[in-house]
């Protein structure tokens, strides 16, 4: 299978100082891959290149045949999609979150949808209305994360967005994204929960900022 995304010789230096070096990264469509990796060794960096949220200092990146840094930015970030580990939600109500996707695509409201996807994550269609200063830490990423899931993206970038959460919040998300996965989505994710490496179809090992292995899981 060709590759939806990959990374050559990729390195990124703040100043004199070296995050990245000499990263390969080959990423085949409809797979699960994990980084993982001592905390500071460049992961988090490695998905915000992804991302296009940094650009590298070297090397180059290409997604879905093309430079990645060809497309529109913002038609890039609707197909690759970063999902952070402290959720960020924007205005005053879960609506005004899962609202966002349509209206910078400039298309009508689904309310259908919306609801949809707060079933999916256990939460009742009424969280539309609901004060996002009000929710849990639990509920604020998984409005989060359907947020990036309004409009079903090409890959889906987790950067250990199950870390702090208890197990039936991380079962909920866990549930959510192999349902992205059913669905012909690809997912990087950052994690060191041993649960969800052990599920991933690769594993790609980051130290110093460098690739140290890979190893594939059967």
């Amino acid at each position: 299978m060709s590759a939806l995304l990959t990374l050559t010789d990729i390195n990124y230096q703040v100043g004199e100082r070296e995050i990245l070096k000499g990263i390969n990264l080959y990423l085949k469509k409809e797979s699960n891959l994990t980084i993982v990796g001592p905390s500071g060794s460049g992961k988090s960096t490695i998905l915000k290149i992804i991302a296009r949220m940094i650009s590298p200092t070297g090397g180059t990146m290409m997604f879905d045949g093309h430079d990645a840094l060809s497309y529109d930015p913002m038609t890039y970030r609707r197909r690759v999609s970063y999902c952070f580990q402290q959720p960020t939600l924007f205005g005053k109500t879960v609506a005004d979150n899962l609202d966002f996707p349509f209206e910078i695509r400039n298309q009508a409201v689904d309310t259908k949808r919306q609801q949809e996807l707060l079933t999916q994550v256990n939460l009742s269609t009424d969280y539309l209305t609901h004060d996002v200063t009000e929710l849990s830490g639990g509920e604020r990423q998984r409005v989060a994360l359907i947020r990036n899931l309004v409009f079903i993206p090409d890959i889906l970038l987790l950067d250990e967005v199950t870390t702090g959460l208890d197990v039936d919040n991380k079962e909920i998300v866990h549930r959510l994204v192999n349902h992205y996965r059913d669905r012909g989505g690809t997912v990087v994710w950052i994690t060191h929960d041993e649960a969800e490496i052990a599920a991933a179809d690769d594993r790609y090992e980051v130290v110093a900022g460098q690739h140290k292995q890979e190893a594939q899981h059967a």
